[in-house]
């Protein structure tokens, strides 16, 4: 196997075959990311005189070349070569000679791989503020749609008080909204250059790390050589854990999907062909696609535990484990990516139920509102409360606070719910001003 550390000994294939592992498959990932680095650091060393001008100018053409075909896709890692970094190095010097041999002044793989997965990280960041926007603005699009259809609202899985649809759709959204800080802490957590910190104790060299953080559009840079080294695993558990909220909210919505399409609430319902049928029960329409996302979410949360165990009990610098945390995060990114897209897809075919509450396990849903009527007309609310809690015991309750109308005809309006964030005011725009604030990065 070509490797960049060969000193002229070659370890056994089994032992290749045991530290290289799942890796050279996920590098193919950070490939173009591995060019972009390399282009930076060769114009920064011509900058301080380690390359000649026509030098720079032949490596970059043969790095832009290198990148084409990754993006037309005929780029391919050689069966014998380590990772992407190697088969990059190869091709280099293959094509260009002794001159393809001198981009690797000045750095290591470890300050390498640490430049390709950072920037490999804030695009994954990026592309995940989008897709939580994209399914935000539906939510939000239902929300006002439905403000005005009630549903009732739960505890302890009991009748509570009552909720809206407008209110249901709008929590999610708010939620998304929270995860988008989220989000945001990653991304600054990650952009930051380490290109420079070569193995994590930087080199004697006079390298220009502004330069090549300037270049590769970095925000700041590491500074301390060693603390670059440190952010290893940092950096992915940051985005870890920013998706762990992103999954954690969608784990609740699917939860209420799965339960509202139960023919026991009945409160949603989508198209058959977004469903699946049983084998045996001719009758039944399957919540499947928020049953397989429940537990896909369950699965994302539980990454972030597995890399800080990953990355635990090791000292300073750089160890082989890390090579492990892309086994981990990119698949979870993908299932990341996946479960928004299609929590966004169904939510464009969802069916609101109306006139939920005619059904009389909801009578006592309005018991709240009519202590609340009572203690409005002057009866203390310790005295409401009782007087009502008597009509329910004896099965004499009736809301009387919408004369003329059954339960299921109520509207908000009815229930003069006005505080901020209820259900007759859901500050919809107020919510959508602290996504685009969460959302600026």
């Amino acid at each position: 196997m070509s490797t960049l550390w060969s000193k002229g000994t070659q370890a056994t294939d089994l032992v290749e075959d045991f530290t290289v592992g799942n890796d050279r498959v996920l590098d193919m990932r950070l490939a173009k990311y591995d060019v972009m680095g390399s282009k930076a650091h060769i114009k920064m060393l011509e900058s301080i005189g380690l390359l000649e001008s026509e030098e720079l100018e032949t490596l970059t053409a043969a790095l832009d070349k290198i990148l084409e075909e990754i993006e037309e896709g005929s780029f391919v890692l050689e069966d014998d070569v380590e990772d992407i970094h190697s088969q990059v190095e190869l091709l280099l010097t293959r094509r260009l000679g002794d001159i393809g041999k001198k981009i690797h002044s000045g750095r290591s793989r470890n300050d390498q791989v640490l430049v390709d997965v950072k920037l490999f990280l804030k695009d994954e960041v990026l592309r995940l503020r989008d897709e939580v926007m994209t399914l935000f603005d539906t939510l939000q699009r239902l929300s006002e749609q439905y403000k005005d259809v009630l549903l009732p609202g739960y505890t302890h899985g009991q009748v509570a008080m009552p909720s809206s649809f407008g209110l249901w759709f709008g929590a999610y959204a708010e939620g998304l909204a929270d995860d988008m800080y989220m989000l945001r802490g990653a991304y600054n957590v990650t952009d930051q250059n380490p290109l420079g910190s070569a193995a994590g104790y930087g080199s004697s060299f006079p390298l220009d790390c502004q330069m090549t953080t300037d270049l590769l559009g970095f925000g700041s840079l590491d500074f301390n050589v060693v603390a670059s080294q440190l952010s290893r695993g940092k950096s992915e558990r940051a985005v870890a854990s920013a998706m762990g909220a992103i999954a954690l909210t969608l784990n609740k919505f699917a939860a209420d999907c799965c339960m509202y399409m139960s023919p026991n609430y009945g409160f949603i319902k989508f198209p058959d062909e977004l469903t699946t049928g049983s084998s045996i029960m001719p009758h039944k329409k399957n919540p499947d696609v928020w049953e397989i996302m429940r537990g896909n979410c369950n699965r994302i949360m539980a990454v972030e535990n597995e890399i800080s165990m990953l990355c635990s009990n090791m000292p300073h610098g750089y160890h082989r484990e890390f090579q492990l945390l892309k086994d981990i995060l990119f698949p979870a990114l993908e299932n990341m990516h996946r479960c928004l897209f299609m929590a966004d897809y169904m939510l464009q075919h969802i069916v609101v139920k109306e006139n939920i509450l005619d059904a009389p396990i909801y009578d006592y849903l309005f018991t709240v509102e009519e202590v609340n009527r009572r203690t409005l007309d002057g009866m203390p609310f310790r005295d409401a409360y009782k007087s009502v809690g008597i009509e329910v015991n004896e099965g004499k309750f009736r809301y009387q606070g919408a004369e003329g109308k059954t339960n299921g005809q109520l509207t908000p309006a009815d229930l003069n719910h006005t505080s901020i964030g209820s259900l007759g005011n859901l500050c919809n725009d107020r919510i959508k001003a602290k996504m685009q604030k969460a959302a600026e990065f």
